[in-house]
């Protein structure tokens, strides 16, 4: 979708550095007496975590220099492509002038800027920026390195299109009422003439794409992720009518008007999965033109002549990418693309390439071009990783099975070299959050260490609830009295994997982040006694709190995931599945990871389980990061987070000292 949230590859990808587990420091004295301890970033607080050695941090060191190169956008004059990489502490953005030519850093800034938008005429490059991951984003004009703020500085605004001409760019602000996103537009050229085309009463409302017409904004509201409305908003007169009125919930992902004024979008009206296809925007007719089969199409973009669409083909988490003719139906793959995961935000340039990101784990994320015309792919980047040779990392493995009540799912297994690393192998399976996000093929990172040098073999399911297999799936956990059959897939998924000859069944540890960390807790107390330890990072550990503490504008769409915990039937049994209800059964040692500006999942959802499981004499090492948000963005941060994650797993999964390397 044009108008945006956050993208989901920027929050998950400030989860990925915690994805495999956390933690920290406190007292020198169990350190080896020859190896020094490294000290934690002046922002991170560490409780009842031993030591980091010196020794870990060197050995892992070249696993933790790797960067990703993300694909954000056009130049439309000197075709040089916009970038999203990290040079330094957090990631920023770059020109790349040609094929293989240096990153040239553009903005300088404390905190991290994952995206960037130049006006069709080249001359305006906007971005958002918040502070200390506190998701009150505001939106900036970038002019020789300077920053100029253009909305309030202190309510939370979302960035959407511009108009084609240029003079108009649309926006999400909650600058009205501190909560729901009402929607604005203005001439980033004029300061102050920001101006309010609607007024909402929800937080899920965004701006979309403009029509060629310059006058028409399509405008999306999304109450679940089975169920969106769309909306014109004619921002001359301030008029606005439904497009959609659907007798059932239905999807709208994707949304794009063509140079010709007709609307393509991805919806699973009348169909289990995402199809493309033209929405008609007087009587709301969808007419499916392409279909992936049994699998999503998670994204496209359409050629600035109308003569072309690209389009993204999601089969269980790994994407494939197909242009279609829009003239003759006429479809065609792209060959030659690491197999891995394609980013959402692939564009045309007026000239007509394509640029897009690929993530594989033997590849680090980097931007890339399409020539459509004769499919020759054009690698823009090339990642630094460390020194390592990124051919050597494992690639996944899909593993297919039936759960508990005969329901498909999957997941992502990445096994050690046997040469290298022979025998039976530990396990840690690594959970997905959202719940509506997916496992997907993507780059590992510093969790490549784990299976490379400690032989740990991770696995990523993807349990009932997530996205890319469908909307029957996604809609299988919701509420609070199926909530816990997705745990329950844990367990049939642990049946599987204790059955393989190379890993060793007594030796499994569990991690999760955002919702995964639910499902960190909750499988933590169902499997004790097959996980020997639990990492479960910006968790939610009573459903109840959670939604009486998230951000206002969040709790309506998350009740419609979760049940209503106004409603006392609901809040009885959500109580009655949270992980704090149930800590009494937790017999594992647990490592906790928050953000202190987390406007997901509050800090106090970490506390209040530590508190618990502390008082009843068991084990929980807490760390928390005062600059932080939902989930590590900063580079000094994730590292330690992930030494101290090395000593949790050595320590109780391994059984090795703490915080040594090998």
């Amino acid at each position: 979708m044009k108008g945006r949230r956050m993208h989901r590859r920027e929050w998950t990808g400030a989860l990925a550095a915690l994805a495999v587990g956390l933690a920290m420091p406190v007292a020198a004295q169990d350190a080896a007496p020859a190896d020094p301890v490294v000290s934690p970033p002046q922002a991170v607080l560490a409780d009842g975590i031993p030591p980091i050695a010196q020794s870990l941090v060197a050995d892992t060191r070249p696993y933790l220099e790797y960067r990703t190169a993300g694909f954000v956008g056009w130049h439309p004059l000197d075709r040089s492509m916009l970038v999203t990489t990290r040079f330094a502490n957090v990631a920023q953005l770059h020109r790349v002038a040609a094929p293989g030519s240096a990153r040239r850093q553009i903005t300088f800034e404390e905190e991290p800027i994952f995206s960037g938008s130049w006006s069709p005429d080249g001359q305006v490059l906007l971005l958002e920026k918040d502070a200390g991951g506190n998701e009150v984003a505001q939106i900036y004009a970038l002019e020789s390195g300077r920053l100029t703020l253009l909305t309030d500085g202190k309510s939370r605004h979302a960035l959407g299109p511009f108009s084609d001409d240029g003079k108009l760019v649309a926006y999400g602000s909650n600058m009205r009422t501190g909560v729901y996103n009402d929607i604005y537009i203005m001439d980033p050229r004029v300061p102050g003439s920001a101006r309010m085309v609607l007024s909402t009463d929800s937080g899920g409302w965004a701006a979309i794409d403009f029509a060629p017409n310059g006058r028409d904004l399509l405008v999306f509201n999304y109450i679940s992720v089975t169920d969106s409305q769309l909306h014109i908003i004619n921002v001359e007169t301030g008029a606005i009518r439904q497009v959609t009125r659907d007798a059932l919930p239905v999807a709208y992902g994707n949304l794009q008007f063509a140079p010709d004024g007709r609307l393509w979008v991805s919806s699973d009206k009348d169909s289990d999965v995402q199809r493309l296809g033209l929405l008609d925007t007087e009587t709301g007719l969808f007419t499916p033109m392409i279909d992936g089969g049994r699998w999503d199409i998670s994204s496209f973009d359409i050629a600035k002549d109308g003569k072309t669409i690209a389009y993204v083909v999601n089969e269980a988490g790994f994407s494939r990418l197909y242009l279609y003719d829009i003239a003759s139906g006429a479809k065609r793959q792209v060959p030659g693309l690491p197999a891995g995961e394609i980013g959402s935000g692939m564009k045309f340039a007026p000239w007509g390439d394509l640029g897009f990101t690929v993530y594989s784990n033997q590849s680090p994320g980097d931007a890339y071009s399409l020539d459509p015309a004769t499919l020759k792919v054009t690698r823009w980047t090339e990642s630094e990783t460390g020194g390592l040779d990124p051919a050597a990392n494992v690639e996944p493995e899909l593993v297919e099975i039936k759960s508990f009540d005969g329901e498909p799912i999957s997941g992502l297994l990445y096994r050690p070299d046997p040469k290298r690393h022979p025998g039976k192998r530990p396990l840690i399976m690594s959970i997905h959050g959202g719940p509506e996000g997916q496992a997907t093929a993507g780059f590992l990172g510093r969790s490549n260490y784990l299976i490379n040098e400690l032989g740990i073999a991770l696995f990523y399911p993807n349990v009932r609830g997530s996205t890319g297999f469908g909307k029957r799936f996604v809609a299988l956990d919701n509420g609070p009295f199926r909530r816990e059959n997705s745990v329950k897939d844990i367990g049939a998924l642990l049946d599987r994997l204790g059955k393989y000859p190379t890993l060793d069944a007594k030796r499994f540890g569990v991690t999760g982040g955002s919702y995964g960390g639910y499902m960190c807790y909750a499988s933590a107390i169902r499997y004790g006694r097959r996980f020997n330890a639990a990492s479960c990072i910006v968790a939610i550990s009573n459903f109840v709190t959670f939604l009486e503490n998230t951000e206002e504008y969040r709790r309506d769409l998350r009740r419609i995931e979760y049940g209503d915990e106004r409603i006392p039937e609901l809040r009885a049994k959500l109580e009655e599945i949270s992980p704090l209800t149930k800590v009494d059964q937790l017999k594992i040692p647990l490592m906790v990871v928050t953000g202190a500006n987390d406007p997901r999942v509050p800090a106090s959802e970490a506390d209040q389980i530590i508190d618990a499981v502390r008082s009843r004499g068991g084990t929980a090492w807490h760390l928390l990061a005062r600059n932080e948000g939902h989930g590590f963005r900063r580079k000094e941060n994730a590292d330690y987070l992930f030494w101290a994650t090395l000593a949790f797993w050595q320590q109780h999964l391994l059984g090795e000292r703490p915080g040594a390397a090998d």
